[in-house]
């Protein structure tokens, strides 16, 4: 198949890509990339902004996929108003003129963050959304947008992950476990501003076969689909991080558990993901820190900006 990927040259999309092409697929990038390019020279390359795009830049593509937009909290409450922008109407926008274009399919990176504060339950697809940050409410209506769109001849699926980590060519060191990885290397601690609170981690060794289960899944697959590697505490995460690094580095490392207030906790269900998708978890929480450890000579520079999106972003304004 041809694909499209907006935002393809980012953090999932420099995982994503080189195996979209191993197994066949021939893949365009559409991207301003902020963060440089780590992608095989094989990919198509469209350096352009979403809005400028048209239904021409579209056609001839089988599906689109949009990993595009401010990519955490502290992008979209740097400026709310870039936020909604970005992952709310630049979505849309892909998702209409790739429907008038041909496309046969649109793939959302969605986020769990629409979840908000929940009971201490598993939440699947059906669940209520109630989130008050900018960030989890322009998720939503991004993914609203495009699942409006769906059609017999127009399938649109929305991924809602749990927060991603691991090891990228294009590395982030602002995620939960990379986070963790990098404070314990750098000072022998990890900071855990409420050890109780719920996350659910999405491997992105996971991540990526997600968006492949999505692209090959059959024409009348759509809707929304939970993804995720596991549910944990942020307790156990950096307990967890704690024992791999022991294991594998001989490092001893503390834990300091702090009582911050955080509005944000939930646990997800990956059932309608298994059954619909063929997606399954292969990725644990010491498999990421394993990942982490072998390419660690690639990103050891931990004070390079280009691994933090909120610096980037900053400079960009």
């Amino acid at each position: 198949m041809k694909i499209l990927i907006a935002g393809g040259a980012g953090y999932i999309g420099s995982v994503l890509v080189p195996k979209l092409i191993e197994i066949g697929h021939a893949v365009n990038v559409i991207d301003l990339f902020w963060f440089g390019n780590h992608l095989p020279q094989e990919t198509g390359i469209i350096h352009k902004d979403i809005f400028k795009l048209s239904e021409k830049d579209v056609e001839g593509h089988d599906v689109v996929i949009f990993l595009a937009g401010l990519s955490n909290d502290p992008m979209a409450e740097f400026d709310p108003s870039m936020n909604f922008i970005f992952n709310a109407s630049a979505p849309a926008y892909l998702a209409y003129i790739s429907k008038r274009a041909g496309a046969k399919r649109f793939i959302y990176a969605g986020s769990c963050s629409v979840y908000g504060f929940t009971e201490n339950k598993l939440y699947d697809e059906k669940c209520k959304t109630e989130s008050d940050y900018p960030y989890g409410i322009s998720k939503l209506q991004g993914e609203r947008a495009v699942l409006q769109l769906a059609s017999k001849n127009f399938s649109t699926i929305c991924l809602r992950q749990g927060t991603v980590s691991g090891y990228s060519p294009r590395m982030r060191l602002d995620l939960v476990v990379n986070t963790m990885f990098k404070s314990a290397m750098m000072t022998g601690k990890i900071t855990v501003n409420n050890p109780k609170i719920w996350r659910p981690v999405l491997a992105i060794q996971d991540a990526a076969q997600a968006y492949i289960k999505s692209v090959e899944s059959k024409k009348s697959v759509s809707g929304i689909f939970n993804v995720a590697s596991g549910n944990f505490t942020v307790g156990e995460i950096a307990k967890k991080v704690r024992k791999e690094l022991k294991k594998k580095l001989k490092l001893d490392v503390k834990i300091e558990n702090k009582k911050v207030k955080d509005m944000r906790n939930y646990k997800v269900s990956v059932s309608k993901a298994k059954k619909n998708l063929g997606f399954k978890q292969k990725f644990t929480i010491e498999k990421i820190v394993d990942e982490l450890v072998k390419n660690y000579p690639l990103f050891k520079d931990f004070g390079n900006e280009n691994y933090y999106n909120i610096e980037v972003f900053k400079k960009l304004k």
